[in-house]
């Protein structure tokens, strides 16, 4: 009887490197990942939040500030908030920090990709 495959979910991007290698690392430690490739389809606010929450980071940690958007949309200022900030995520996904990771074992967003072996 084979062992029952470990699953994960990664929020991919397949054009990033450090997101290309978080996934060798789940395949290596022998996970099955569900990958969701985000900017084709992007997390609701809902999922957004739960990602960011659970891995322990603030909204701002889940934004890539050197996107063109970031500047564009204004969202540089210290006055914008976590709501206004987990909507241009949503609408713009590109915003969205990479790769998010979920196991049993909890969600990290792993950057640097070794921040994954937290939780494999």
């Amino acid at each position: 009887m084979s062992p029952k495959a470990k699953t994960a979910t990664l929020y991919h991007n397949t054009r990033c490197g450090t997101s290309r290698t978080v996934l060798a690392l789940l395949e290596e430690a022998g996970y099955e990942p569900e990958i969701v490739e985000y900017l084709k389809t992007p997390p609701d606010a809902g999922t957004l939040r739960t990602l960011i929450t659970d891995a322990g980071i603030t909204v701002r940690n889940a934004v890539r500030t050197k996107e063109p958007e970031y500047r564009e949309l204004g969202l540089d200022r210290p006055d914008v908030t976590d709501d206004e900030l987990i909507a241009a995520m949503v609408a713009h996904p590109a915003l969205i920090q990479r790769p998010f990771v979920v196991t049993e074992k909890g969600t990290r967003l792993a950057r640097p990709a070794d921040v994954a072996s937290e939780i494999l």
